[in-house]
Parts: structure tokens; sequence; C-alpha cells
């Protein structure tokens, strides 16, 4: 039997990154994939692979509406090749993950592929192709989440899809109906309305993106229904039935009215579940919410003091970077280390067009909290990089402490905000005030002096540019 001073159960980037830090401590280490790439969800059929999408649609998009405003002639009709769309998609993913064993490679990391099953709090069953036991001194739990349903849809995997069969479709949907208005429902609804189909989309909250700032949801909103979604808040599903190639939606809108809606294809988007099934985490006495969720302490250290668990399977948002963020974290708590994470500055993002980024806390949870801030908002449009570009959709939105000044929480919606975000959540590590961004020189033109105009706007209400 072989020995290790930690083995992982997931080699999502929660999973992977923590193997790689504790090998990178020392520690002998061993990390147990139950599929036959690494790379978890997030690479596989997650984040990566719906951005490829994303980014080729995008491309597609942009050769049929905007080209030839540019100046760029194509001679005849411009046509999407799904097949190739798709195979590239998957060339991007096979690159990762082949980066991801790359690694496991040079930081000496033991790779067992099976199902990671406890026997005890320190032995774990991995049944593959043959059944072999290891034994660990720290056993990480790292086995992310899966796509949740609605207990009366039945997922035939062929119409009635998940996100999963999303990115790999053989045709493009004439209508496609998706249940649920966050973030995957909008992105892959995206893809397949740049590439000529209706979607539909039903959400049972109020509004889109419902976690994040109000302001964002409504300007993401307009911006879809100027690209022809047809967006339906405030609506309940309660049945989906297929009939040959044609899935039926009813859902009861807010009046108590039903609506009945029709297509072709219906991706089921209401979120994820955590994912345990297999682990038998009871023969190790790893204690479970009634959530289904592993429960942790600040340390994410389970009830038995020498299992640990990260990502999507305990608390919090379900982020690939809040995984291995969690990772890293644990590894260097085995070590000894005392390291930390704010999970108020884990920012979120929305990779549609335009991009949708926050940190920090909403207007809305300031207002239940009671406390007094201020807000600066700038529109992206008056930026010269956006008239550029031809991106003029959007703003940045700051809000800092009405006394202080020090920045609660930053949300935007424009081209290329998911890496705009990133100076807001350093400025936020180091506590700065709207005025120290303010006064930071940001190179004109780019987006990101969206930034620092709301932080003007925010300050003294003094933007210079509106």
């Amino acid at each position: 039997m072989n020995s290790y001073d930690v083995a992982i159960i997931g080699s999502g980037p929660g999973g992977y990154v923590a193997a790689i830090r504790c090998a990178q401590l020392g520690m002998k280490t061993a990390i147990i994939e139950k599929y036959a790439t690494l790379g978890g969800t997030c690479l596989n059929v997650g984040c990566i692979p719906s951005k490829a999408l994303l980014d080729s649609s995008h491309h597609y998009e942009d050769a049929v509406k905007h080209f030839e405003e540019h100046g760029i002639d194509i001679p005849g009709d411009i046509k999407v090749n799904l097949k190739q769309m798709i195979a590239r998609k998957q060339s991007v993913v096979d690159q990762t993950t082949v980066g991801i064993e790359f690694l496991m490679k040079k930081n000496k990391i033991d790779v067992y592929q099976g199902i990671g099953a406890f026997k005890d709090a320190t032995h774990i069953t991995v049944t593959g192709e043959k059944t072999e036991e290891i034994e660990a001194k720290h056993i990480i739990i790292a086995t992310g989440s899966k796509p949740s349903s609605l207990p009366f849809i039945t997922l035939d995997k062929e119409r009635v899809i998940t996100s999963t069969e999303a990115l790999k479709l053989k045709e493009i949907p004439k209508h496609l109906i998706v249940i649920g208005g966050g973030v995957i429902g909008l992105e892959l609804g995206q893809v397949y309305r740049r590439l000529g189909s209706e979607v539909t989309v039903i959400e049972y909250m109020d509004r889109i993106i419902p976690t994040m700032d109000a302001g964002l949801s409504k300007e993401l909103t307009k911006v879809f229904k100027k690209a022809k979604f047809n967006v339906n808040v405030s609506h309940k599903v309660k049945s989906v039935e297929r009939n040959g190639d044609e899935v039926i939606v009813k859902a009861d809108n807010k009046k108590g009215e039903e609506v009945e809606f029709k297509g072709d294809y219906c991706l089921v988007s209401v979120g994820r579940r955590p994912f345990t099934d297999g682990l038998n985490a009871e023969a190790a006495g790893v204690k479970l919410t009634d959530r289904g969720q592993i429960e942790v302490n600040e340390h994410l250290q389970t009830n038995v003091k020498n299992i640990y668990a990260i990502g999507d399977v305990i608390k919090g948002p379900m982020l690939a970077h809040k995984a291995s963020e969690e990772g890293t974290l644990v590894a260097e708590v085995i070590a000894g280390q005392k390291p930390h994470i704010d999970y108020n500055l884990i920012p979120g993002v929305v990779y549609t067009w335009p991009e949708v980024a926050a940190v920090g806390k909403t207007e809305e949870e300031l207002k239940e909290a009671g406390v007094a801030y201020k807000t600066g908002q700038f529109p992206m449009r008056a930026l010269g990089r956006s008239r550029a570009s031809m991106d003029l959709d959007g703003f940045v939105k700051v809000l800092a402490d009405k006394t202080t000044d020090e920045i609660l929480g930053v949300h935007m919606i424009g081209a290329r905000a998911a890496d705009m975000i990133a100076e807001v959540v350093v400025a936020m590590e180091y506590r700065a005030s709207a005025e120290d961004i303010a006064r930071m020189s940001h190179a004109h033109p780019t987006f990101a002096e969206a930034t620092k105009e709301a932080a003007l706007a925010a300050t003294e209400d003094r933007a210079l540019h509106i």
C-alpha cells in the first residue's frame, strides 16, 4: 500500500492547485480523479470550453454585424461551421488538461484514476480499472459539483439538456429555452443566440443574475433585449415535457397565469449541487449539511481533524478561483503556515458580452446592513476606447464608505470587465479609498479609465468626462 502525506480526491481547480502547493511545500502527494482527464468540471465541461465557444461565436457575430462598418468586406455568405467550432473548443480543452498532467509530473504528484471512497479517516479505496488502497495522513475533499435540476424535469440529455450537453450540440437549435437566468444559462444562451437560435430565458426571480447588484442586472437585461432575447423573469416553471423533437415548458407568471413556451431544445440551468456521490464520507465520520455540503471550520477542516474540504463541495459561491484559493490555503495550513482568504474580495464574473464583474458589497447589501455609503458611476460609452472598438454598453459603479471613503464594492459591466476587476480587488485588499484610485494614472485610451472616472464620481462627484 502506498502512503502519502496528503491525498486529494478530485482534480478540478481546487484539487490540482492544492496538490501542486502541497508538493511545493515538500509533502508526498497523491491526487485521485474518476474521469480520464484531469481538471474537473471547469477545464472539461465548464469555464474553459464555454469561454472557447463564447469567443468563437463572438468572432462570428463581429464578422456578420460589424466587419463592414470596420471596412472589412468578406465576399460571399458568412456561415457557421458548428462542427469545427465544437472541435476547436475540444482542442482547447485537450491542451489545457494535458497541461495539468504535465504539472502533476513536474511536481512528482502520483495520479490515481478511479473513484476515491473513504475506507476510514486515513485510507482511501480507489476503484478504476483495478481496485487499490492508499493511505494518507491528510486528505482533502475536492469533488466539486454537478448541475442541479428540478424534481419534475427528466433530463434526457438529448433535447432536455444540461450545460454539459450544450457544449457539444451537433446542430444549432432553432429555439433554445433556457431555464435559469444565472451565469451558465446566460453565457450559453448568448453563444447560441449569436449563431442564430431564438433564445428564451425563464427566470424564477424578478431579475436575471439575481445575486449580483441590481444595476448590473438591469443593464444586462437591456443588452439582451436589444439582441432580441426573450427574457421572462418572475416565472415559476412547473412542467417540462418532450414530444418528439419539441420541448414544451409551462410556467406561471407573476400574476399566476400559465404561460407556455415551445422550443426544440431546453437547457436546464438552475444552479449546481455539491457532489459527494460514491465518496462514502460517513466511513470517515465526515459530516454533511442538510444541503449536501461538507461542513468545515475557518481552516476548511471538517469535523475529522485530518480531513479538509474545498471548492464547490463546501459553502460559498461555486467559483473555480475560490476553489483554487482554498486549495492553496489548506496546503499551507497543513504545512503549519497561517494563510487567509477574504471571501468578500473574491470577484464574480459573467462572461457574456459585455462582460459583467463585481467584487465586495452590492448596494442592496449595504442598504440592508444600514451602512452609509456614496456611489460614483461612469458610462462606458463616454470612453474614447469604447467608441474606437464599438463597445459602448455598460458602466462602472464604485461604492464607498460615506465617512472614510474606503471602497466597499465595485460593479462593472462592459468590454473586458473580467480583466478590469482585478485592479479593484488589489485596491480593496489594501483597503484603498475611492480617492486613491481616482488619483492613480490610468493609461489612455483604455476601458480601465472608467474605473478611475467612477472613483472620481464617488469621491467628489467630479468625473471628468461626463
